[in-house]
């Protein structure tokens, strides 16, 4: 009330008595929302850190205040877990640990599929400083052996669902790491040496164990990201980095605790895990965890446990309008859409069919300082920044090079900011003692340093450069734009170019292989287009396709292929193509006219011609 009574005042004051024109009352009212936002997000960090809370000593108070109101709800079985509930099975994982004689900053890699345990797990992991690895289920063989080491974990959770992977990889991991099967249990199938947990937890005790001193700035969990130099990068989160991901969507888009969160993004992410069960863990929400996303069950599910905030990454929504319509989609309660990469083009397409008032956009990603919110519900912007207070919120556009990507600077050696109109690359300045603008960088040291620059705003100082292209309207609205360097996302998930060819190129006996995303009209993010060095035609197609599935995960795989004479290793021609469409001026370069055919089963389109040789790999069909 008080927020709203301020407002109105304001309102007043600039219209009546200023007489300012209506373009600039607005965004004063919008400047003053976020002021007003950020000081009491600033108040409540503050307060924590002087506290040494920690994201389990938030959910300790959130039991002690919501106790047997419904916590979680696992969509796949039905099972509801209360706060109590949820609790007692974290208990239990922590106590059972210290059993085991895990300590304060030992590494538990967790590799299952969504589920309530999925949470229980890390939550139990943090009660005792043991920091959990969050790998992504889709991970096989090098990529998923990589992110166990890299993490130096001393042990494995994996669900049953992924044994098979695990059989395939328990053997490069070392006989130190211990190996716990969560789900059904098949001694004969496991990995040797493997233990079944749920018994394990069931002789456990599910007192409250002894929490070591742990502060806001200690860590919490790894979440890992798609490496420029090959293999996925292990991003640290903090318990401060939780709770201000976390917060930020529950104060600026206005939710409540009496909301029902329904979440079928995966948990090994921050959008599912931080961002949609936080406000579980931390405001007393309901969250419904889905294992799977699914087209046709989307609303149906809302309607059964009585959904009021939905979460989305841009293909969910283009999948969900793809459906044919029924009338389910219009008796659900969600009043708000919570997500990111919603584009403009379906936007309003999107709140109009399905009725969905509200639209949370934001923008941010695991290891970033500069996050931004759509909290005024503008169409087809991802957050806004003042232009009038600039210094409040210290993220700016900055001017990027069209061929290389580099930073480009002036006389003074600072970069240079971006007008309106005009894209750039969002950065951050960081400022270590400012839970805020920290940036907390990731496991490997070297990673960390090739995403900070210097003497961004000024001279002496540094910035955390987020590798995406924005541009910013004259009101400061912001606009999502491209990602540069050598990641593109497909499918709601980060590609990692390097990653791709080093596997083409092993598979293909070290054939030379480039890598990029192009557009693909009607979907979302870029695909995958690998250039392979085929001279005399001699690729096994039926048999490269078997063994990239065992490589890669879906999203990762490409979808067009062009077989060449040769390929310009250096990527020069193929990596420029991808940034063309950020600057239209720029002559167009050949890219797919029409959108990759979706499948149940691989399919393989050839054109013959007297130059280069070229197929379609498999595509696999949207969710339904």
């Amino acid at each position: 009330m008080l927020r709203l009574a301020c407002s109105t005042a304001l309102l007043f004051v600039l219209r009546l008595f200023a007489g300012l024109p209506w373009l600039q009352v607005l965004p004063s009212i919008v400047i003053f929302f976020l002021v007003y936002v950020t000081i009491s997000f600033l108040a409540f960090l503050c307060f924590y850190e002087i506290y040494r809370n920690t994201i389990p000593k938030l959910f300790a108070k959130s039991v002690k205040k919501y106790g047997d109101k419904t916590a979680l709800i696992f969509e796949g079985t039905g099972e509801k877990w209360s706060f109590k509930e949820l609790d007692d099975y974290s208990n239990r994982v922590a106590n059972l640990l210290l059993q085991r004689g895990f300590t304060e900053g030992d590494v538990i890699a967790l590799f299952m599929e969504n589920h309530s345990q999925y949470v229980g797990l890390w939550l139990g992991m943090a009660k005792i400083g043991v920091e959990a690895a969050l790998i992504n289920f889709n991970l096989r063989l090098e990529a998923l052996v990589h992110c166990v080491n890299i993490s130096s974990a001393r042990a494995v959770v994996f669900g049953s669902e992924l044994t098979d992977a695990m059989c395939e990889v328990h053997s490069s991991m070392g006989k130190t790491v211990k190996l716990l099967c969560a789900g059904e249990w098949d001694p004969k199938r496991v990995p040797e040496g493997t233990e079944h947990l749920e018994p394990l937890l069931e002789a456990t005790s599910t007192n409250q164990p002894r929490q070591p001193d742990r502060s806001f700035t200690d860590r919490l969990f790894y979440i890992y990201t798609s490496g420029t130099t090959g293999m996925p990068k292990a991003a640290i989160v903090v318990h401060s980095r939780y709770y201000r991901m976390a917060a930020l969507v529950y104060y600026g888009f206005r939710m409540k605790p009496e909301d029902v969160l329904y979440d079928c993004l995966p948990l090994y992410h921050s959008a599912g895990n931080i961002v949609g069960v936080g406000q579980c863990l931390i405001h007393g929400m309901t969250a419904v965890i889905r294992k799977k996303f699914s087209a046709s069950k989307f609303w149906d599910d809302c309607i059964k446990y009585n959904c009021t905030i939905v979460q989305y990454i841009g293909e969910i929504c283009r999948y969900l309008l793809n459906q044919p319509k029924k009338d389910t989609e219009h008796q659900h309660k969600v009043r708000m859409a919570l997500g990111n990469g919603l584009r403009q083009s379906i936007w309003e397409e999107f709140t109009t069919r399905f009725n969905v008032p509200q639209i949370a956009e934001f923008y941010g990603a695991t290891e970033c300082n500069c996050s931004l919110g759509n909290f005024d519900n503008k169409t087809g912007a991802c957050g806004f920044n003042s232009r009038i207070l600039p210094f409040f919120y210290p993220i700016r556009l900055v001017k990027v090079d069209e061929e290389t990507m580099e930073l480009i600077r002036g006389p003074d050696g600072v970069c240079i900011p971006c007008g309106p109109g005009e894209p750039g690359q969002l950065v951050g300045r960081i400022i270590q003692n400012d839970p805020l603008r920290r940036f907390d960088g990731y496991v490997n040291q070297s990673a960390s340093n090739k995403k900070v620059a210097q003497d961004v705003f000024k001279k002496g100082d540094s910035a955390y450069l987020s590798g995406d292209v924005l541009v910013m309207d004259d009101y400061g609205y912001m606009y999502f734009k491209d990602r540069t360097g050598d990641t593109f996302r497909w499918k709601g998930e980060n590609v990692s170019t390097t990653e791709v060819e080093g596997t083409l190129s092993r598979l293909l006996d070290m054939k030379d292989v480039v890598e990029n995303g192009v557009e693909v009209p009607g979907a979302e993010g870029k695909a995958g287009m690998a250039a392979i060095a085929d001279p005399d035609r001699s690729t096994d197609l039926a048999k490269f396709s078997r063994d990239l599935e065992k490589a890669l995960p879906p999203y990762a795989r490409p979808v067009f292929l062009r077989f060449l004479p040769e390929v310009n290793k250096t990527g020069e021609i193929l990596h420029t193509t991808a940034n063309l469409h950020l600057f239209p001026h720029r002559p167009a370069f050949s890219s797919p006219q029409t959108p990759p055919p979706h499948h149940s089963a691989p399919r393989y389109l050839s054109k013959h011609s007297e130059g280069p040789q070229e197929r379609i790999l498999p595509v696999y069909s949207s969710p339904r």
